[in-house]
C-alpha cells in the first residue's frame, strides 16, 4: 500500500482532515469518501482519523494512494522489451522503443504497445496511467504513474516549467539559424487522421532547438538537431510535420530525453 504524508505547518493549526485533503494535497470529493470506506486510508500520526478531526501544528497526515479497480479496459499483454530506468512507490520511467505505442489503437490493432508490455511485466491488474505520450516512431522515456492520484498531479505539472521535454531529431537541411524558438500554433492536419501541422487555430505550442551537429559526409546539407519544448506547450510540442515549414524536414529515427 502506497501512502503520501503531509506535515500541518503553523498557519494551518486547527484546520480539519478535510480541509487539508482538498486543499493541500488536492484529493477530490469522490477519492476522500473512498479513503473513508478504506482501512487505514486516512491516519493522523499513525493513528485512524475522520475527515472531520481537527488537526494541529506538526501532524503528520498520511494519505494512501493505491488504485482500488480494475483497469476498465484490460490491454493485450505481449513480451515485447520494456526497460524501466526507474522507479519508486508512486511512479516508474520506461525507455520505450520506437515501434511501439503507448496503447491499442483501433488503427494500429496488432502494434506492441506500452501498456500490454507493462501488463506482461506487472499483471493484468496493473492500470495503466500515462503521464506523458511518445509517437511510435519515437524512442525515449515515458513517465507512468502508480495511481489516479499521482497521475492526476501529474497531469497538471506536464505543460509547466516542472516538467521539461527534450527531444533529438536527424533533419534533412540545417535549421537556420542555428538555435532559436519557434513560436507557431499547432492543430490536425486536414490531409492525415493522426498528424499535425502549423495552422492559425491551432493551439500554441513553443519549441526552443539548437543544431548539435552536422555531417557533410551523408548529405550536403544534412544535420542533427536539437528540440526542446519550452513551458508553453499548450499540449504539443513542435512535431516532425512542422519541420518543413521551417525549411527543414526530420527523417531517421528520434529519441527523447
Amino acid at each position: 500500500m502506497e501512502t503520501i504524508s503531509y506535515t500541518l505547518p503553523p498557519e494551518q493549526d486547527g484546520a480539519t482532515v478535510r480541509h487539508i485533503l482538498k486543499a493541500a494535497l488536492h484529493v477530490s470529493s469522490h477519492a476522500i469518501s473512498r479513503l473513508t470506506r478504506t482501512e487505514n486510508g486516512i491516519r493522523v500520526n499513525g493513528i485512524h482519523a475522520r475527515t472531520v478531526d481537527i488537526l494541529h501544528t506538526g501532524d503528520v497526515l498520511e494519505v494512501e494512494t493505491s488504485d482500488h479497480r480494475p483497469p476498465r479496459v484490460r490491454p493485450t499483454p505481449g513480451p515485447w522489451p520494456l526497460p524501466i530506468v526507474w522507479e519508486d512507490g508512486h511512479l516508474l520511467v520506461v525507455n520505450k522503443p520506437a515501434g511501439m505505442t503507448a496503447h491499442a489503437s483501433n488503427f494500429l490493432p496488432d502494434t506492441p504497445t506500452v501498456a500490454g508490455a507493462l501488463a506482461w511485466q506487472r499483471g493484468a491488474d496493473f492500470v495503466f496511467h500515462p503521464v506523458n505520450r511518445l509517437d511510435k516512431g519515437t524512442t525515449g522515456l515515458m513517465v507512468v504513474a502508480k495511481s489516479g492520484y499521482i497521475h492526476d498531479r501529474l497531469r497538471y505539472a506536464l505543460h509547466t516549467e516542472r516538467f521539461c521535454r527534450e527531444y533529438r531529431a536527424v533533419c534533412i537541411g540545417c535549421p537556420d539559424p542555428k538555435s532559436g524558438t519557434i513560436d507557431a500554433p499547432i492543430g490536425r492536419d486536414p490531409n492525415s487522421v493522426v498528424g499535425r501541422c502549423v495552422r492559425p487555430d491551432g493551439a500554441r505550442a513553443v519549441t526552443h532547438y539548437e543544431v548539435l551537429g552536422t555531417s557533410k559526409a551523408a548529405c550536403p546539407s544534412c544535420g542533427c538537431g536539437r528540440r526542446q519544448g519550452g513551458p508553453i506547450s499548450s499540449g504539443c510540442t513542435w512535431p516532425p510535420s512542422a519541420a518543413p515549414w521551417q525549411g527543414t524536414g526530420c527523417t531517421g529515427k528520434r529519441t527523447r530525453t
